[in-house]
């Protein structure tokens, strides 16, 4: 029997129609659909993905619970978890396509599983999608970077005083509890700032300057600093 093939789907950062086609059709042909989430419809990648296919909902599901936390061993286990479930599926000869925001390069949870089900021995392939940052500039209505601007993507949770101090264009993504903190450090050093919620999704907004940068902002915001 022939084995099956994981499939790491990027669908973009939140509008149906920025997925790809590719996206589009790995999706309609999968046997099975991964979701890195405990629940089908809470899952932001699949709501997407369900609008621009709405064949989704017949297919097979497989939940794979991702804690949010920064505890290394429950990660690490949570990842090994996934991996196994997915694998399972790939045993039996089915496709599965693990959906994943934005693309699946850039810190993506996808990543991880899809890493591990490879380091055993199967088959897989990435197809890329839409950057969240890229999105947002272009909802912004701005250039990412021009001439020999620099580009410089930094993980906003963790430690970033001295990514701060790098020279062009900082892209902070995924702030989440820390958008006050990154807030009030992008104020204190007086840069330039903007920046988009939820970008492609119901709830969107825009901030023009650090200053509309809202407390609880949330998980789904993404700012540029320069």
């Amino acid at each position: 029997m022939q084995k099956g093939k994981l499939y790491g789907v990027s669908v973009g950062p939140g509008d149906p129609e920025l997925m790809t086609c590719k996206a589009v059709r790995i999706i309609k042909e999968a046997d099975v659909i991964a979701l890195p989430h405990a629940k089908k419809e809470a899952c932001v990648a699949y709501q997407i993905a369900g609008q621009a296919v709405p064949q989704i909902q017949d297919k097979e599901c497989l939940l794979i619970p991702m804690p949010m936390t920064k505890d290394q061993k429950r990660l690490e286990q949570s990842h090994r978890e996934g991996a196994e479930k997915i694998a399972a599926c790939l045993e039996q000869g089915k496709s599965v396509a693990l959906l994943t925001l934005g693309d699946v390069s850039v810190y993506s949870t996808c990543w991880y599983l899809y890493r591990l089900v490879k380091e055993a021995g199967w088959e897989g392939e990435l197809i890329s999608g839409v950057p969240s940052f890229c999105a947002a500039a272009a909802r912004l209505d701005r250039a990412l970077v021009s001439g020999s601007q620099e580009l410089h993507v930094l993980p906003a949770s963790y430690q970033i005083q001295e990514g701060l101090k790098l020279p062009g264009v900082k892209v902070l993504m995924k702030a989440g509890k820390q958008v006050d903190s990154v807030k009030q450090m992008i104020l204190e050093q007086k840069l330039a700032a903007c920046g988009v919620q939820r970008c492609g999704m119901e709830g969107e907004k825009l901030y023009r300057n650090a200053e509309e940068i809202e407390e609880d902002a949330g998980y789904y915001s993404l700012f540029f600093v320069e």
